[in-house]
């Protein structure tokens, strides 16, 4: 009996105490904003509450309190994407219309961050991932892949349609790649963008040719090339090797050719007293070209 008497007690005061006027409370009052969301798209998270120091019934500070029954804020927005930030204070005249009978003290923010961009549609150029392939050993690729379509259409954040710099890559997921490929690719975007673009393609054709680059070697012809008669080499006969890779399309025409080792001595280095070896000819099929020994060391004498 006594509890009963003390929850009723207690419960009459808060009731009585509620229906009195001049409490001040400070609340996260709820907000939204209104803009075109056909032309506009916000790229961060738009602020959900703007803190307000109010005054008034207690009833009606406890339900905005609580967001009882408390319909938002509308804070509309001709040009979002030309704003970076809203003053608080700005809004105080059309907000105090909006929570009458309840009077603003005063408003907390100093400012509110917004970041909504333009949306645009661009046509971006495919190109791969270079993450998402690998060529066999000595493959290369004779030229730039092909696409079809060779343009992609990117919907969305004008911030973020930027970050591509006009070029939208292809995952191929293709490993240790050694021969031509054509290949029909899904179009994907990465999950923390997803958001915030779209693509009207779904799907690109990529094709690709490769060559193969042979391994090879030869002996090579000695040739001094200004040398006077009283210079010659430490090893007066030495054996010169060239490593190489070949491209495959031109095995027939190197088979033709004669390489030369030669010696210039007025290219020498005159500091150690040795002399580079240059090969002659250098065709341009030719790649990784790798001489042994690379220097010859010189003799000065009779």
């Amino acid at each position: 009996m006594v509890v009963l008497c003390v929850a009723a007690a207690t419960t009459f005061w808060i009731l009585n105490a509620l229906n009195k006027d001049d409490y001040t409370t400070i609340v996260d009052y709820p907000i939204q904003f209104e803009f075109d969301r056909e032309r506009y798209i916000p790229v961060e998270p738009l602020p959900p509450t703007l803190e307000v120091e109010i005054n008034g019934n207690g009833w009606d500070l406890l339900r905005k309190y609580f967001n009882f029954n408390t319909p938002p804020f509308i804070i509309n927005l001709e040009q979002p994407s030309s704003q970076d930030y809203l003053i608080p204070t700005d809004l105080r005249r059309e907000l105090s219309e909006f929570l009458s009978p309840t009077q603003i003290v005063s408003l907390s923010n100093d400012t509110l961050k917004i970041d909504i961009d333009r949306i645009r549609s661009v046509k971006m150029r495919p190109v791969l991932d270079s993450m998402s392939y690998s060529l066999g050993k000595n493959i290369r690729m004779l030229n730039e892949p092909e696409f079809e379509p060779k343009e992609i259409t990117v919907i969305g954040a004008e911030s973020i349609l930027e970050i591509y710099d006009g070029k939208f890559p292809v995952n191929l997921d293709e490993k240790r790649l050694d021969r031509d490929l054509t290949k029909n690719v899904k179009i994907e975007i990465s999950k923390e963008l997803s958001e915030f673009i779209s693509i009207e393609e779904s799907s690109i054709s990529v094709h690709i040719d490769v060559v193969a680059f042979l391994e090879g070697n030869k002996r090579m012809k000695l040739k001094k090339v200004n040398f006077p008669r009283t210079v010659h080499l430490v090893e007066e006969d030495p054996s010169i090797m060239m490593y190489y890779l070949v491209d495959e399309r031109y095995t027939d025409e190197l088979k033709d050719l004669e390489f030369e080792a030669v010696l210039n001595y007025s290219q020498r280095n005159r500091q150690d007293s040795t002399i580079a070896v240059q090969v002659n000819p250098m065709p341009p099929f030719l790649d990784q070209v790798r001489v042994e020994p690379a220097t010859l060391k010189l003799s000065y004498g009779n």
